[in-house]
């Protein structure tokens, strides 16, 4: 076999792992390689197929002004963010976890989001814009963001990668791409290197620092029905197809402990006549299907089974997929009305899977009425929890819905047919939360070895708070590769 030194190599060449090549080569590592199991035409990982959005602790409006570049001075007299705090991001994350999530991972990732952001904006030149196409309702004749995210990135997902792959060039690190990785290097307890596979044949790279950057086991159905329970192997993969456990069985080879949520994952509501085992390159997150608090959802007998005003979309989508696999043949229908079909982003249902259903809706239509004869003094508002609800004290559905309700009853109706579609999988390595160092089985790290990415456990139980995945994979990739050129410098 072929022996290469390196300063650092990075497994995966996602946003989380161009983040850590990254970070490595400004803290003065001079050769740094990342190793892609994907081809070119996949360049990207995950992150591609994201709308490039970043959740981050932040103190209003005129703090994000710094580093967006789709504000101008008059747009910013009527824009209306509110500040979000260190307290809202980590209540966040534990909150919707039921307070499972490790403490101090999550502690990491607030509390150095904003100096994430801030360097993707400066070092990587990233194109930050404020999201008022996914978090934005104009009221009033003013543009109010809610559910504690405000920033995304000019196209999305795209735009992020194209930015990271620029910045890469830019700072010489090399991409070898149809390069999976095989095995880690372990001399005596220390990873010292990682064997692929390039042009059909083994290679060992000798490298002070190994970073798994390679992604969870979503796009493979025999994990998945082996971790998540016998029906998953019908969800849909919304991004790449290549995470398929990779570094967690080469991790687990040399030691390190597997934590977290094994039993759960990141599943959204997805078009259901969209590919089943890889998301589009074209129209990549346009698949999701985020409409449902302005409607409702029904499966094949025509039952509501998720109350769809229970929170505002950044903390319910996360979970949708699931319950929807978990309906009769494992799909749903979302139905609006004439009132609410304008309010539908056209990039998600202008060419989505178009049916006309005007039944099974006249008993939810009943409780919302019945509420509102109680309540009237209260106000249809997508960017506050409005409480115009189906439960009253004449009326109550079995499944509630807690917010947004409003009747389904004015001509023409809109349903759209939904499936499971799986982002990524909770469980993954132990890391330390100071240096993204991967931990041994008896929690120790282990040397030479680093994690970021979906490839962390520990971070999300259950459910999870749109916006948090890039930014944690940002500030645990920059730990990496900062751990890396300390170690290089030895």
């Amino acid at each position: 076999m072929k022996l290469t030194d390196f300063d650092c190599v990075v497994v995966g060449g996602g946003h989380a792992g161009a983040s850590a090549a990254l970070a490595a080569v400004e803290c003065g590592c001079a050769n740094v390689l990342i190793v892609e199991k994907a081809p070119n035409d996949w360049v990207g990982g995950n992150g591609y197929f994201t709308a490039g959005a970043f959740r981050t602790v932040h103190g209003g409006l005129p703090d994000l002004l710094s580093i967006v570049r789709n504000v101008t001075p008059e747009q910013a007299r009527r824009i209306d963010i509110d500040p979000y705090s260190f307290d809202d991001f980590f209540g966040d994350i534990m909150h919707l976890g039921d307070n499972k999530p490790d403490a101090m991972l999550v502690e990491a990732v607030v509390r150095n989001s904003r100096d994430a952001v801030e360097w993707l904006a400066r070092a990587v030149d990233v194109p930050f814009i404020l999201s008022f196409h996914r978090q934005a309702y104009e009221v009033g004749g003013r543009q109010k963001f809610w559910g504690g995210v405000a920033l995304s990135v000019e196209d999305g997902g795209k735009g992020l990668i194209k930015a990271d792959m620029e910045a890469l060039k830019k700072a010489g690190v090399n991409i070898w791409f149809e390069t999976p990785a095989v095995r880690l290097i372990d001399e005596c307890g220390e990873v010292t290197g990682v064997v692929v596979r390039k042009d059909g044949r083994q290679v060992s790279l000798k490298a002070p620092s190994i970073i798994l950057a390679c992604g969870g086991y979503e796009a493979s159905a025999e994990l998945r029905m082996k971790h998540l329970g016998a029906g998953w192997e019908r969800a849909r993969v919304r991004g790449t197809p290549f995470n398929t456990g990779d570094g967690i069985g080469m991790a687990q080879a040399v030691g390190a402990k597997l934590v977290g949520d094994w039993h759960g994952c990141h599943s959204t509501c997805w078009d259901a006549n969209a590919r089943a085992d890889a998301g589009d390159r074209e129209l990549s997150n346009q698949y999701t299907k985020s409409g449902y608090p302005l409607g409702i959802m029904v499966n094949v007998d025509g039952e509501r089974f998720v109350d769809e005003g229970e929170d505002f979309r950044n903390y319910t989508y996360a979970k949708c997929g699931r319950a929807i696999l978990s309906q009769p043949e494992g799909f749903a229908f979302q139905v609006w009305d004439a009132n609410m079909t304008p309010f539908l982003r056209k990039e998600e249902y202008g060419d989505g899977v178009v049916e006309r259903i005007v039944a099974t809706v006249s008993e939810y239509n009943s409780a919302v009425s019945r509420h509102r004869l109680e309540n009237p003094s209260l106000r249809w508002d997508p960017t506050v929890k409005d409480g115009l609800s189906t439960q009253s004290s004449t009326k109550s559905l079995t499944v509630p819905k807690s917010n947004w309700a409003v009747p389904i009853d004015t001509a023409f109706f809109l349903a759209v047919k939904v499936a499971c579609g799986i982002t990524f999988t909770f469980g993954g390595l132990a890391i330390d939360p100071d240096t993204a160092g991967v931990l041994s089985e008896v929690g120790q790290p282990i040397p030479g070895l680093f994690c970021t990415g979906e490839l962390v456990g520990n971070l999300y139980y259950s459910n999870y708070p749109g916006a948090c995945g890039l930014t944690a994979g940002t500030v645990f990739g920059r730990k990496a590769g900062q751990a890396a050129a300390k170690r290089a410098r030895k």
